[in-house]
């Protein structure tokens, strides 16, 4: 038998001495020999447990490469892998060194980093205080692919977490990390934990910072140092490609992210009927996790500072001219606009996500904003609206077979694969007619998808007509302002009567 027992063997063989078993009954029932029973009894089993072995069992394989090649090379570059290392002696002494021989070098190499190696970075943790320090940051969700209404939606999250209490805000982000994106997010954060820290942390953001110079106080910029200023926050950030330091948010992202993931599979689906349904979702897993630290919460909302009475501008201001073709133009993006504008001069407030338009100090029209394509060599895009100009152009049908937006005029598919079977069905002008007035009564009735399936229906049996669509929809006849077929030519002749008469 081995003389090398564990412990249950030895408990064995003691209780059954102490049961008054013989050596050799109890060395049976541990099951080791006699020999090893009077050992343990005299306190001298395994003598040379826990004493280090100082000699090899076997030969080594690395004796005549390690201290002359494989040691300088190390010492020179730490961060060579053994893998590296074991192919480079692969390739210098074939049919040397088998795979069986990987293992002993990664343990050497292991080693050796560990005694005779460069010092590593150490993360030292930290203390926060409640109230001091909120930190923000803008991270993508890659996990899956979010959807609305079937298609993809790009965008980002703006995440901002109390450092004490773990507390956490994430909203919907559109376009990147602009300053009217920090600053929203950013104020709606403050507004939902009911007051601001005294130090306001990011990595270096473009939205925060010019990066352009190593003094952070000169690479501020002047946008974002009034919009801490407003909230009685001192800026900082971490020193640039040192993501770790802005440890209290990096790590929370992915185990926010994690969550959202998951919650996302339990759902069953990725598609989203809006923008808003989506963030309702978000709002639910954040509150989820705030739960796990509202004592700690409840705790920092008393060292939090009061929040102003009023919130900092979040939008960029611009002074646009609505055009004689009813649009304007805001970062390189143009805009349709209610066609009564045309040729004033509008203040737009551009947030993230849509512009506001103001005529003096009165709201006048309020766009969705839109980005021009990422990956693209186009740097523009457009957001065309019929609702804007169909009044116009109703008047004048046929400026639509031309027109140099007709394409993003027609609200989807539905109305461009209608376009396209009335102009197969009818002439030019008689297509732009029934095409205009069908715009117009979905325009002025709401009733875009009534329409569309009407006209697919009345295509499909070819019976459509203007005065049809009119009449089912109870939308008046165009006015015409000259109709020259009613108009008679009178007779030529009667000039010559006039003429006999006034004859001397």
């Amino acid at each position: 038998m081995s003389s090398r027992v564990n412990f249950k063997q030895v408990q064995l063989y003691l209780k059954a001495r102490a049961n008054g078993c013989t050596q050799e009954t109890a060395a049976a029932k541990g099951g080791f020999s006699v020999r090893t029973g009077r050992r343990i009894e005299k306190g001298e089993h395994q003598p040379n447990r826990g004493k280090p072995r100082h000699w090899r069992t076997r030969k080594d394989p690395f004796a005549d490469v390690w201290d002359s090649e494989l040691v300088p090379m190390l010492e020179r570059q730490p961060q060579l892998r053994a893998m590296t290392l074991f192919e480079y002696l692969q390739e210098k002494y074939p049919n040397k060194y088998d795979s069986s021989k990987l293992r002993t070098l990664q343990k050497r190499v292991q080693q050796w980093k560990a005694t005779a190696g460069p010092p590593k970075e150490v993360m030292f943790e930290q203390r926060h205080q409640p109230g001091e320090m909120g930190l923000s940051d803008f991270t993508h969700f890659q996990q899956a692919t979010i959807t609305l209404g079937g298609k993809p939606f790009k965008h980002l999250l703006y995440h901002y977490r109390l450092a004490y209490s773990g507390w956490q805000y994430v909203q919907i982000v559109q376009g990147g990390e602009s300053f009217v994106a920090l600053a929203q997010g950013l104020q709606n954060a403050l507004q939902r934990s009911g007051g601001s820290p005294k130090i306001h942390r990011t990595d270096s953001l473009s939205a925060a910072y010019r990066n352009s110079t190593p003094q952070a106080h000169e690479d501020l910029t002047q946008r974002y140092q009034q919009l801490c200023a407003h909230y009685y926050m001192q800026p900082t950030r971490n020193n640039r490609g040192q993501s770790h330091e802005n440890g209290a948010i990096e790590s929370s992202h992915g185990h926010f992210k994690q969550r959202l993931h998951q919650a996302l599979l339990l759902r069953g689906s990725t598609d989203f009927d809006s923008i808003g349904s989506y963030q309702q979702f978000i709002n639910r897993v954040i509150d989820k996790l705030n739960q796990r630290c509202q004592v700690k919460f409840e705790q920092e909302c008393s060292h939090l500072q009061t929040l102003p009475l009023h919130a900092y501008a979040d939008y960029e201001v611009l002074s646009v001219t609505v055009t004689s073709h009813s649009t304007i133009t805001a970062r390189c993006v143009l805009y349709t606009v209610p066609s009564q504008l045309v040729g004033q001069r509008l203040t737009v407030h551009l947030y993230h996500d849509r512009l506001v338009g103001f005529l003096v100090n009165q709201k006048v029209v309020e766009l969705a904003r839109v980005y021009p394509p990422h990956n693209s060599d186009k740097r523009r895009a457009r957001s065309v609206n019929y609702r804007h100009v169909i009044h116009s152009l109703r008047r004048k049908p046929r400026a639509f077979l031309q027109y140099r937006w007709r394409e993003d005029l027609l609200p989807n598919e539905y109305y461009r694969r209608i376009w396209q079977q009335l102009s197969e069905q009818f002439t030019p002008y008689e297509a732009c007619r029934l095409m205009v007035e069908s715009l117009y009564i979905a325009a002025v009735q709401d009733k875009e998808y009534l329409v569309a399936l009407w006209l697919e229906g009345q295509l499909r049996s070819r019976s459509l007509t203007l005065s049809r669509l009119q009449q089912q929809f109870h939308c008046p006849p165009t006015k015409k302002s000259f109709d020259t077929s009613s108009v008679e030519q009178h007779s030529l002749s009667s000039y010559d009567r006039l003429l006999q008469h006034q004859a001397p």
